[in-house]
């Protein structure tokens, strides 16, 4: 099959456009949040999330891969080509970096009309702990070229999106690439990266969105152009419509989430609570930008007050925050609208209402839980 060809083989969803005001969900939609997985919120409770409950986005497939025969190809505009084994790399200066990250997509269903494509609510994030070794070394390793302005990074996962058949590839500036915090990964949480997170070796780059962090990692080549493939113009862009190129994708968005408090009502997830003071508990997060301020609304958004700041584990971790509520029976049936927002260093606040855009990126409106007093 040749690029030219994919799309026309596959059927379209819905009417073909891309987009449904529909509330419910496509069989197509759910058989990706099937394979993809997200965070539940009372994970929010652990500074860094356990390896099962962090957030997964598999575009195609997971690639099975042979450690045996692979090796990281670095290559292109560089004086001194290399082919790394795993054992290579593990033998370069090593560090450990606690990081939050997050799909571009988090919030994608909560936009109408909406993208039809991974259906996240807000469940897309996690924060763990990468070891691994930073880029920069493995670059100046190989003297990359003067004449060089992007580096191009290629995973082994292979598939069709945009009626292109592709190997999943991101590129960053020499600038970005060259940041001390960007890292080769080899380890989560202390362990060897799982299958579906990327094993043998990934990158991570952390403040930006996941789709940087390519996984699967097969080589790293130093380019002459900006790299024009389909996951750096054609999706991951802020754009109005089909035909507006919009603004790329980068650094992730100031968010605050809470953990629902009380017990939940199997199918709609509200919580029921009894009377009396609550502890409403946290975390808050803004890419390279610290957290200044969180606050709580228990009454959809009319007022609020401050939660007080809890430590940052590390500059590109998330934040926890906490705050005090009297839970009281009120004249709605002891119904309320809890909210939490949060304002990040640079003094970007979170709306209450969504940005809305044709791809469903970076909708980083305040999170509301359902309650009942009871």
């Amino acid at each position: 099959m040749t690029q030219q060809d994919a799309g026309s083989r596959f059927p379209s969803v819905g009417d073909g456009s891309g987009m449904t005001s529909d509330p419910r969900f496509y069989r197509e939609e759910l058989q990706l949040t099937f394979r993809n997985r997200g965070m539940p919120l009372e994970g929010l409770r652990y500074d860094a999330t356990p390896t099962g409950m962090h957030y997964l986005l598999i575009h195609f497939d997971i690639p099975e891969v042979d450690l045996a025969t692979w090796n990281l190809k670095v290559g292109g505009l560089v004086d001194r080509p290399a082919a790394l084994s795993l054992d290579d790399i593990k033998a370069l200066p090593a560090r450990t970096e606690v990081v939050t990250m997050e799909c571009a997509g988090n919030g994608r269903a909560l936009f109408s009309p909406r993208s039809v494509s991974q259906p996240w609510l807000l469940e897309a994030v996690g924060t763990s702990e990468w070891t691994g070794t930073p880029l920069k070394g493995v670059l100046d390793a190989a003297g990359v070229g003067r004449e060089a302005v992007e580096i191009l990074f290629t995973g082994s996962d292979q598939g069709v999106q945009g009626e292109e058949v592709q190997y999943y590839q991101r590129s960053l500036t020499i600038e970005e690439a060259n940041r001390d915090e960007v890292m080769l990964v080899y380890e989560m949480n202390g362990r060897p990266l799982e299958p579906q997170h990327g094993y043998p070796l990934r990158l991570i780059v952390p403040g930006w969105y996941g789709m940087t962090s390519v996984k699967w990692l097969e080589s790293i080549e130093a380019i002459s152009e900006p790299f024009n493939g389909y996951q750096m113009h054609s999706t991951y862009r802020y754009a109005q419509s089909a035909d507006d190129p919009g603004e790329p994708v980068d650094l992730i968005r100031v968010r605050a989430l809470m953990v629902p408090p009380g017990i939940p009502d199997f199918l709609t997830r509200t919580r029921l609570l009894s009377p009396g003071p609550v502890t409403l508990t946290g975390r808050a997060w803004a890419g390279r930008s610290g957290i200044s301020r969180v606050e709580i609304s228990a009454d959809g958004g009319e007022n609020w007050s401050d939660a007080q700041l809890g430590v940052q584990p590390s500059r590109f971790a998330w934040r926890g925050w906490t705050a005090q509520w009297n839970a009281q029976l009120n004249a709605a049936g002891g119904r309320y609208t809890l909210m939490v927002r949060a304002t990040d260093t640079e003094g970007n606040r979170q709306s209450v209402e969504p940005e809305w855009n044709i791809q469903g990126m970076g909708n980083n409106m305040a999170h509301s839980v359902d309650v009942i007093v009871e």
